[in-house]
């Protein structure tokens, strides 16, 4: 068990997903997916409507792992961006 997951119930890292940054556990939905919606407006609701394989929990979960994490994710979502850019 990896110590994200041993802090975080519904965050995981596993090498081979999503270049073994943190996503929900069970997905591949990224915490910086997650996030990128909330800092561009989205309420919990929209981002649980967005990805409805979300709980509400696992949203929250990801906030709460952001503000303990605030660099590495939005290290992760800049780097999302040039790749998309590209």
């Amino acid at each position: 068990m990896s110590t994200i997951e041993q802090a975080y119930r519904h965050i995981a890292s596993v090498d081979g997903v999503r270049s073994g940054r943190a996503v929900v556990a069970g997905t591949r939905i990224a915490v910086h997916d997650v996030i990128g919606l909330i800092l561009n407006g989205a309420s919990v609701d929209d981002v649980v409507e967005s990805f409805p394989s979300l709980t509400r929990a696992q949203v929250y979960e990801c906030l709460a792992y952001y503000e303990e994490h605030k660099a590495e994710i939005d290290y992760a979502a800049a780097q999302q961006m040039a790749e998309t850019e590209a």
